[in-house]
């Protein structure tokens, strides 16, 4: 049985705005400051706009906050295709500027896949990047040359699952059971989160069951492989300060067991010329679950040009603020 969920501090409101043909759904807190730019919060793979209410709620000032579901989760409008494309995501994000800040600078933040998409973003359009939090948006292994033939042969290969219907998300049969799931998939989750969460993560369809605001073809691979030679370039291109944070639990040790680290995560910030870095104790990759709070206080700090140390020595990357 549900018990006590968790109440909102803030509450949202939700708009429908046309975006390169899709009826993109966009969260929104607070209204348009003149003195300050909007925040910008952008989530990751397999999550939802509101997701960030958690952090929302915590911070200490009103900012007028734009949150979008990206396309193919939440309440977006699913794009007719059948895989999705990385750079999508850019040019989504760059639209929807273009709607809520014509002309202006934001700060923004990205969280995993949304980290990702901020840092590629804001060394493609720098002049659009007031300054940037990256919360855990590491990027992917480094790929070889002679890893493409397999790859297209195996995002071929994939599609041809997906059309017969091998690909997809688990449905439930209650609110409750997506509840668990997200504690499940993140053991710090407090259950008035969890219930909060659960019926903006997931929808009871027709068949009586709740399933996922995720589309399952976000699960083929991606036909082209990660280069990092041309990430490093983008990287260079930022000209916002950027802050990148990390949870204490080492989610790239889990995830590739030694193919892709923290050392060859931060070897790549290095390629960021104005960076800072910060680490947030006792959370793991939903650190702005684990503790908002936190999280809340490094990206008002940063956005006031108090958050953590700069690295001095990038050879010491290790060296961060905690908190």
């Amino acid at each position: 049985m549900i018990g006590a969920m968790y109440q909102a501090k803030r509450i949202f409101r939700s708009e429908f705005v046309p975006i390169r043909d899709l009826r993109y759904h966009v969260r929104l807190w607070g209204q348009p400051d003149a003195a300050r730019p909007p925040l910008v919060l952008v989530h990751g793979w397999m999550d939802v706009s509101a997701s960030w209410q958690f952090v929302v709620d915590a911070l200490a000032q009103e900012r007028f906050i734009i949150a979008p579901d990206w396309r193919g989760y939440g309440l977006t409008e699913l794009p007719k295709t059948d895989n999705y494309w990385f750079p999508d995501y850019l040019a989504d994000l760059d639209f929807l500027l273009d709607h809520y800040a014509p002309g202006q600078a934001v700060d923004l933040v990205g969280h995993s896949m949304g980290g990702n998409v901020a840092m590629l973003y804001a060394g493609s359009r720098p002049e659009r990047i007031g300054r940037l939090v990256n919360l855990e948006g590491f990027g992917m292994p480094a790929t070889r040359p002679a890893q493409a033939p397999g790859r297209y042969a195996r995002w071929m290969d994939e599609l041809k699952a997906y059309h017969r219907g091998e690909i997809e998300l688990k449905a439930y049969a209650d609110v409750e059971g997506v509840a668990r799931r997200l504690m499940k998939t993140n053991q710090r989750l407090a259950r008035d989160k969890a219930d909060w969460l659960a019926p903006h993560w997931a929808r009871q369809a027709e068949d009586g069951r709740w399933h996922i605001l995720g589309h399952s073809a976000h699960k083929i691979s991606n036909a082209i492989l990660f280069r990092v030679d041309e990430v490093l370039e983008v990287y260079r291109a930022i000209q916002a300060p950027v802050l990148a944070v990390e949870a204490s639990d080492d989610s790239l040790g889990q995830w590739w067991q030694g193919r892709f680290t923290l050392a060859d995560y931060h070897e790549r910030l290095k390629a960021v010329s104005d960076l800072r870095l910060a680490q947030v104790r006792d959370a793991g990759h939903m650190l702005h679950h684990d503790q908002p709070e936190r999280v809340a206080q490094l990206i008002e700090d940063f956005l006031r040009g108090e958050a953590a140390v700069p690295l001095e020595n990038p050879k010491e990357c290790r060296r961060m603020r905690e908190i």
